[in-house]
C-alpha cells in the first residue's frame, strides 16, 4: 500500500492544502504570540485605570465604580500594597481567560480553515489539470481515421496552453505523414500493378497458340522493357526509403559543384536525344553529407529538367552559396500543382508508360535527400511563354 496519493489531482490537493494549512497555522501562532506578549500589560493598565489600587480592600468585595470616592481620603498604611497585589491577581486571571478563549477560537477557526483549504485545493487542482484531462481524452480517442481532430485549448498563454498547441502541431504532422504514407502505398501499388498486368497480358496474348519467332522476339523485348520499368520503380522506392532514414553512414565534405558537372556529363546523351541544351555555372559549394545521395539529388534534378521539357528547350544548373538551382523550360505548371510535385508518383500529366518517362519519384527523392542533409527543397513555376519549373535546394 502506497503512502502517497495515486493521482495527480490528489497530489496537488495535498500540496496546495498542506501549504494553505501550514500558512494558517503559522499565522495563528504568530497572532497568539503577539497577543500574549502585550496582553498582560494591556489588562493591568486597564484594571488599574478603572479601579485604583488604593480603593481595593482585599478582605471585602471589589468596589463598584460608584463606590470610588470622588475626593481624596486618607489611605491606611499597607492598603496600597494590598491593592496592587489584588490588581495583579485580577490581571493574571483576565490574561489566562483571554488567552484560553483566544486559543480555543483560533484552533476552531484553524480546523475550519483546513477543511475549506482542502476543498479549495481540490477545486483548484481540478481547474489546473483540466487541460491535461482534455489532452488525455483526445489522445485516447485518436486513431488513424480521426487524426484531423485537434484539442484547440482556449485560454491565456501558459505552460499547459503551449503543451496543447504542441500536441496539436504533432497531430498535424502525424496526419500529414500518415496521409502521405497512405497515398504512397496506394500509388506504389498502382504503379507496380500496371507492369505486372502488362507482363501477364503479353504472356497470355502474345504467346498464345503457336507464336512464331518474330512474335516471341517482340514479346521478349516488351517483357524486358516492363521489367526494366519495374526495376526502376523498385530502385526508386528503395532509395526514397533509405533517404527518409537520414544519414546513417560517415558524413564527409562533398564538393557539390563537381558533382553537378559530373551529372551534366552523364546526362549529355539523353539531353542531345531530346534536343535540350544544358548549361552549368558551378561555383564552389561544399556540403557535409553522403556523396552517393547528393549525386542522386543533382542527377534527379537535371534529369527531371531534361525529361519534362520541350524540343529546343533549355536547362540551367547553378551551384554556389545559395545552394543548388535548376531551371528548365517546358509546359506551364499551375501554381497549385507545384507543391504536389514533391510527393511520390506525382506528375504534371498522366503517365503514358512511354520509354524514359520515369516513375514519378524524382522530386520526392530530391526532397527526401535534402531533408536528410538539413536542407530544404522548394519549387516555383516559371512564367509563360518559357514555362517549366525552377527548383532550389538551400543548405543551412
Amino acid at each position: 500500500m502506497t503512502l502517497f496519493p495515486s493521482s495527480e489531482r490528489a497530489r496537488l490537493t495535498a500540496l496546495y492544502g498542506g501549504l494553505l494549512v501550514l500558512a494558517g497555522a503559522l499565522l495563528t501562532g504568530v497572532v497568539y504570540l503577539l497577543v500574549r506578549q502585550g496582553l498582560h500589560t494591556s489588562i493591568s493598565t486597564a484594571v488599574t485605570t478603572a479601579v485604583p489600587a488604593s480603593t481595593l480592600d482585599p478582605s471585602g468585595p471589589l468596589p463598584t465604580r460608584s463606590a470610588v470616592p470622588a475626593s481624596p481620603m486618607p489611605v491606611p498604611p499597607g492598603a496600597v500594597a494590598r491593592g496592587y497585589a489584588v490588581t495583579r491577581q485580577l490581571s493574571d486571571a483576565a490574561e489566562d481567560a483571554a488567552l484560553s478563549r483566544l486559543l480555543t477560537v483560533s484552533l476552531l477557526v484553524l480546523a475550519l480553515y483546513a477543511v475549506v483549504s482542502v476543498a479549495v485545493a481540490w477545486w483548484m487542482a481540478g481547474r489546473v489539470l483540466r487541460p491535461v484531462a482534455v489532452i488525455t481524452k483526445t489522445a485516447r480517442r485518436l486513431s488513424g481515421e480521426n487524426l484531423h481532430e485537434r484539442i484547440g485549448l482556449a485560454g491565456p498563454p501558459g505552460e499547459l496552453k503551449r503543451l496543447a498547441d504542441t500536441f496539436d502541431g504533432m497531430l498535424e504532422r502525424m496526419e500529414q505523414l500518415v496521409g502521405a504514407q497512405q497515398r504512397f502505398a496506394a500509388n506504389a501499388a498502382h504503379e507496380l500493378r500496371t507492369p505486372v498486368a502488362v507482363q501477364r497480358a503479353a504472356a497470355e496474348i502474345g504467346l498464345a497458340g503457336e507464336p512464331d519467332r518474330e512474335r516471341v522476339a517482340r514479346i521478349r523485348t516488351k517483357l524486358i522493357g516492363v521489367a526494366d520499368d519495374s526495376e526502376r520503380i523498385i530502385d526508386g522506392l528503395l532509395l526514397l526509403a533509405a533517404s527518409d532514414q537520414g544519414l546513417s553512414g560517415d558524413v564527409a565534405p562533398v564538393a557539390v559543384h563537381e558533382v553537378a558537372r559530373a551529372a551534366v556529363d552523364a546526362l549529355a546523351g539523353e539531353a542531345a536525344e531530346r534536343g535540350v541544351t544544358v548549361s552549368v555555372r558551378a561555383e564552389p559549394l561544399t556540403v557535409a553529407g553522403d556523396a552517393v545521395l547528393l549525386d542522386r539529388l543533382v542527377h534527379n534534378l537535371v534529369a527531371n529538367g531534361i525529361r519534362h521539357n520541350r524540343a529546343g528547350g533549355h536547362v540551367s544548373l547553378r551551384t554556389g552559396p545559395e545552394g543548388i538551382v535548376v531551371s528548365n523550360t517546358g509546359p506551364v505548371v499551375p501554381e497549385d500543382t507545384v507543391p504536389l510535385l514533391f510527393e511520390p508518383f506525382r506528375r504534371l500529366t498522366e503517365r503514358r508508360h512511354a520509354p524514359g518517362e520515369g516513375a514519378g519519384l524524382g522530386l520526392s527523392i530530391v526532397a527526401s535527400i535534402a531533408r536528410a542533409h538539413g536542407a530544404s527543397a522548394t519549387a516555383t513555376a516559371n512564367r509563360a511563354p518559357e514555362g517549366g519549373l525552377t527548383v532550389r535546394v538551400a543548405f543551412r
